[in-house]
């Protein structure tokens, strides 16, 4: 049975793929080094059976061993976010990107990578065209920055796979994030105050948490035919703009209020359409819909 090792394996995302990893009868590695207080026994109680290192990705020591014993590595271990990335730029830099070096390092040839980045490579898109994985990456962030060099890193070596994840949402039962997109414009709206909107004609594209792990969990399964490629992942119908997203919410939270303001920008300059196509070509496509991740969060706000 393979070995996979997931850095930042309590994570929003490292998570829930933990968790369907592990219930396929994998055997799971996570290292974590629970910069957000999870709680470790009730998270991985959940799942099947795992072994749990509580360490840091910057431990060249420590991750030497744990990479050499596993046959899969999933790197998630970050700093997320524009905001946090510039409060930590030194700690984004070692561990968005360094550590990804590190990792490259250390691998063999016959080890396998699945490596998740972010769409936020792209940047600034153009006006009326949809950015595929060939367009030009021209990330305006610190965070785009350093996924966009780490991706550059992974794909210097075989066996390894990219995926350029679109803003993901949805409610995760172990690390809930309240600061993506989707998830905190609905946290907004259920708090029944006016919500500011700038720049309300940004574009994004989303995903669903669950559509990520699944994508990893397709890959490892079709890794031969997929490796050293790079994927869009996002869902083809939830290329939104700002404003379109706030009217979407509207149709399950009558009351919601937004104000658009006029003479601010916001500090997220992304603005783009992605096409997931590539993947979908390869098998597999996200299919949670917004709408479904939408109910799914307003009822867990009420709660």
């Amino acid at each position: 049975m393979k070995k996979i090792l997931v850095t930042g394996g309590l994570g929003y995302i490292g998570s829930l793929t933990c968790k369907i990893l592990s219930e396929k009868g994998y055997k799971v590695t996570i290292v974590d080094n629970l910069m957000f207080q999870q709680n470790v026994e009730n998270i991985i109680s959940k799942f099947n059976k795992v072994n749990f290192v509580n360490g840091d990705v910057r431990d060249e020591t420590l991750m030497k061993k744990l990479i050499k014993d596993n046959d899969i590595i999933i790197p998630l271990a970050g700093i997320v976010g524009a905001p946090l990335c510039d409060k930590m730029p030194k700690e984004t830099m070692e561990i968005n990107t360094g550590a990804v070096k590190y990792l490259s390092t250390v691998c063999s040839k016959d080890q396998l990578i699945l490596m998740p980045v972010s769409n936020s490579g792209y940047g600034i898109g153009e006006k009326d065209k949809f950015c595929d994985e060939n367009s030009p990456l021209k990330p305006v962030s610190l965070y785009g920055r350093s996924k966009v060099e780490a991706e550059k890193i992974i794909m210097e070596r075989e066996n390894s796979i990219s995926f350029r994840l679109a803003t993901v949402f949805g409610v995760s039962n172990f690390r809930m994030r309240s600061d993506l997109m989707v998830n905190n414009f609905i946290y907004l709206a259920s708090k029944k105050e006016v919500f500011k909107l700038f720049e309300p004609n940004f574009r994004r594209n989303f995903v669903h948490l669950s559509d990520v792990s699944a994508a990893f969990d397709y890959a490892i399964d079709n890794f031969p035919q997929m490796k050293n490629n790079i994927f869009n992942l996002g869902l083809n119908d939830a290329n939104l703009t700002k404003i379109m997203l706030c009217e979407k919410i509207k149709e399950y939270i009558k009351d919601f209020k937004y104000e658009i303001i006029e003479d601010q920008k916001d500090p997220d300059q992304r603005d783009y359409f992605v096409s997931n196509e590539k993947l979908k070509n390869f098998g597999f496509e996200a299919s949670f819909s917004l709408d479904k991740g939408i109910l799914e969060l307003v009822n867990y706000y009420k709660k």
